[in-house]
This record gives structure tokens, C-alpha cells and sequence, in this order.
């Protein structure tokens, strides 16, 4: 009767001391950024805007000429190209220059929201595309005042385009992109 219970012991031993695997709960990435602090800047471009203290701003030159600007947002490995154009007559060029980029965006997006943007008081007018999916810019837009001013902005991530994952930071990004529009006074 002792054999039996030694034998029993030990077979408990090696077998029920085993640990069970146990897959982990699924979990989401908190990501908590810091609330936007706005603060107007003069550029050497034809134009003004408030732009979150976040981002640093560096001048794009061709031929020792300013024609843009690039909002680097270093903590969300993120740029917003800005590019500048004079009007000329060559409005509708822009526009649908600008048109274009963004149609070649939008094949690979699953969706393309658009929003229009006017203020009569600064003549600032333009739209806004938001492209959700595995698309290399999640956000477009330009602006121009119709007569003389013209400018596109566009959202990079230096990163691979998983939608998913940086959806915190291109809403971050956005609240930025249309506070520039709504603050954005032309020079002359």
C-alpha cells in the first residue's frame, strides 16, 4: 500500500508540476503626447501661421531661393513638407498639380475624406484630404488666397506606412496641419 501511494507521489511530482502556457491578453500601445502649445511664426515665405512649439522648422532653398518649408516633428519621426508658389496666371496649374499628388495617394488608400477650408477675412482658401490606409502621406492639403499665393503641405512618417499604428500621431499631426490653415495670414 506504501509502494502505491510512493509511486502515486512521484508520478504527481513530474506531471503536475508543469506550467501552462497561457497566451497574453491583447493590449494597445499608449501613446500620450503633449498638449499643443501654438505660437505665431514670421517666415521668409509670403506668410505667417502659428505652429506647435513640438515641431522645428527648416527653410527649403532652390537656387538660393526660399520656396518651402519643413515642419520636422522629431519625437513622432514625422514631416509636414511645405512648398510655396507665386500665382501667375497658373492657378489652375497648381491646384491640379496639387490634385494629382494626392489621386496617386489616394490608389493605395481605403478611404479619402476631403474638407474644405475658407476665410473670407485673411483670403485664405483651400482643402484638406485625410487618406486612411497604407498610404505614403496620410495627409494633404493646399492653400491659396486666389491671386497671388499659392501652398501644399503634405504628411510624411519616416517609417513604413502601417495605418494602425501611427494613427495617434497622424491625429496629432492633423490638429496642427489645421491650426496652421486657420492661422495663416498672408504678408502682401
Amino acid at each position: 500500500m506504501m509502494c502505491r501511494f510512493f509511486i502515486l507521489v512521484i508520478i504527481c511530482c513530474c506531471f503536475g508540476c508543469q506550467q501552462v502556457e497561457v497566451p497574453k491578453p491583447k493590449a494597445f500601445l499608449r501613446l500620450e503626447y503633449p498638449n499643443a502649445d501654438y505660437k505665431n511664426i514670421e517666415t521668409v515665405l509670403p506668410f505667417t501661421f502659428k505652429k506647435n512649439k513640438l515641431s522645428t522648422v527648416e527653410t527649403v532653398e532652390k537656387n538660393k531661393q526660399p520656396v518651402g518649408l519643413n515642419l520636422n516633428y522629431n519625437a513622432l519621426n514625422a514631416t509636414v513638407y511645405l512648398t510655396y508658389g507665386a500665382v501667375d496666371n497658373n492657378l489652375k496649374t497648381f491646384v491640379s498639380d496639387a490634385q494629382s499628388i494626392t489621386q496617386k495617394h489616394a490608389q493605395m488608400a481605403r478611404e479619402v475624406s476631403e474638407r474644405s477650408f475658407e476665410n473670407e477675412r485673411t483670403k485664405v482658401y483651400g482643402k484638406l484630404y485625410e487618406l486612411r490606409g497604407p498610404v505614403a502621406s496620410q495627409i494633404q492639403f493646399h492653400i491659396s488666397d486666389h491671386k497671388k499665393h499659392f501652398l501644399t503641405g503634405a504628411l510624411y512618417f519616416n517609417a513604413r506606412p502601417n495605418y494602425d499604428s501611427i494613427l495617434p500621431a497622424i491625429d496629432y499631426v492633423k490638429k496642427d496641419i489645421v491650426m496652421l490653415m486657420e492661422s495663416l495670414h498672408w504678408k502682401n
